[in-house]
């Protein structure tokens, strides 16, 4: 096992890291940029290390600078958390080279998912379902034409190096395609620095599920069920929850193993989830991360294991400590992410927080590096806590989470709490009735109303 890993993030997920290895017995070191000199993870991890100043791309998106400092401070192993550099191919390549564990898949694994086009045909092979679609980039308009009236309108278009919502435009007839292509090639190519787009079905009431797998590297693989994404404001998810509240036992046992079955084929090592949108009983994969995903604690609580742990644990070499027949859901959880936004146009809210009382009590979690006089700075995600919590079923993980956003205190900067609140005494939020267009529509409708 290792004696010393370092944490190339900031934030809850730094923090999430550190009382991980903590339980492990297994010393940790914080990076972090002059804006993060009083964060909650660099003070709570054994050792800290300045890597540069605000900017991401100086700081925590500098390889030079956090392999440095894995070397000046012998950390045997990096955990990328999420986002920054957690899916850079190239930045696995040369922890490869230097002999310095990364606790995550491979550089290979990495660079087949991280292209949607290649990763969509590996899929296929493997006998995931995938969305109709083009069978690669697409070159130009008179093809995204032809191609739109072979799959059948509306389709969506879709930048190759994707994420996050940018370069994507759907067009619903063949007038809006030429918009469509010639949007969706400039966004891709101002966001990723590659224009190339490709193109599939739009399905227009569909569920975002994903379903969270895990590799031992050596051709076993298991899943841990799926989590139900669907609530989302520009392509952002906003609420998750586990199990699906759409997805049947036998749906679920049926999209598990299609999705383990394909990563034990891969010889996938560690953490990761394979997307779907979900329509009238068929699953239509989308894309894989290759990596923790903000909402793995719904899954941690439904299947009572440390995701985190057993990223360590794969990366180091050791078995998986579970089984698939170990893994049963019990009960359902229900995350949702507090942003420092302020409502309702959901503009950035940094500052300082005055007063922070997290809640308590059965089933409830909370995943956050806020405290009293910590003030948020403006350089980085607005994501400040996830607030967490499981049920025996699904009405009384609502009731639940009801009663903990009632108790929690964020003061100092405005916050997305009201919109929580806001839903959960909506019905079709209460039926589990939603779809991924669900949330944009309820907001354009409330703002009509006021």
């Amino acid at each position: 096992m290792f004696k010393k890993i370092l944490i190339a993030n900031r934030g809850e997920i730094a923090l999430r890291v550190v009382r991980a290895a903590r339980e492990m017995g297994i010393a940790t070191v914080a990076v972090h940029s002059t804006a993060d000199s009083d964060a909650m993870h660099v003070r709570m991890a054994d050792e800290s290390i300045c890597i540069g100043p605000p900017p991401s791309p100086k700081s925590y998106l500098s390889i030079p600078a956090i392999v440095s400092a894995c070397e000046i401070t012998g950390a045997e192993a990096i955990h990328p958390g999420y986002g920054f550099l957690s899916e850079n191919a190239r930045f696995v390549e040369i922890l490869e080279e230097m002999n310095i564990a990364f606790i995550g898949p491979s550089s290979e694994h990495i660079r087949l998912m991280g292209d949607k086009i290649t990763a969509k045909d590996t899929m296929k092979m493997l006998g995931v379902p995938c969305v109709p679609g083009s069978e690669g980039g697409v070159p130009d308009l008179d093809t995204a034409r032809e191609l739109g009236e072979q799959i059948g309108y509306p389709v969506i278009v879709k930048a190759t190096a994707g994420g996050g919502g940018r370069g994507m435009k759907v067009a619903h007839d063949a007038l809006e395609m030429e918009s469509a292509f010639r949007t969706a090639r400039a966004e891709a190519k101002a966001a990723f620095g590659n224009d190339e787009v490709y193109i599939e079905k739009y399905l227009t009431t569909p569920r975002h599920i994903e379903v969270q797998v895990f590799g031992d590297g050596r051709g076993t693989a298991v899943h841990l069920a799926e989590r139900d994404c669907s609530l989302q404001r520009r392509h952002q998810k906003v609420l998750e929850e586990a199990p699906g509240p759409s997805i049947t036992p036998a749906e679920r046992a049926r999209i598990g193993k299609i999705c383990s079955d394909a990563m034990a084929k891969l010889g996938y090592s560690g953490a990761g989830t394979v997307e779907f949108l979900y329509e009238n009983g068929q699953f239509y994969f989308i894309e894989m991360n290759t990596r923790l995903q903000v909402e793995h604690p719904v899954t941690e609580a439904i299947m009572g294991v440390d995701l985190v742990r057993e990223q360590i644990r794969i990366a180091a070499g050791l078995k998986m400590s579970f089984k698939q027949e170990d893994l049963v859901p019990r009960g359902h959880a229900i995350e949702v992410r507090i942003n420092a936004e302020r409502l309702p146009d959901f503009a950035p809210s940094p500052g300082k927080i005055t007063h922070f009382h997290t809640p308590g009590g059965l089933g409830v979690r909370m995943d956050s590096a806020l405290y009293d006089g910590y003030s948020i700075p403006p350089n980085y995600d607005s994501l400040i806590a996830k607030l967490i919590v499981h049920g025996r079923d699904r009405p009384e993980a609502l009731a639940r989470l009801d009663r903990a956003l009632g108790e929690l205190i964020v003061d100092g900067v405005h916050t997305t709490v009201p919109l929580f609140d806001a839903l959960l005494r909506d019905p079709d939020i209460q039926a589990g009735n939603y779809n991924i267009h669900w949330l944009e529509q309820w907001l354009a409708d409330h703002a009509k109303a006021e």
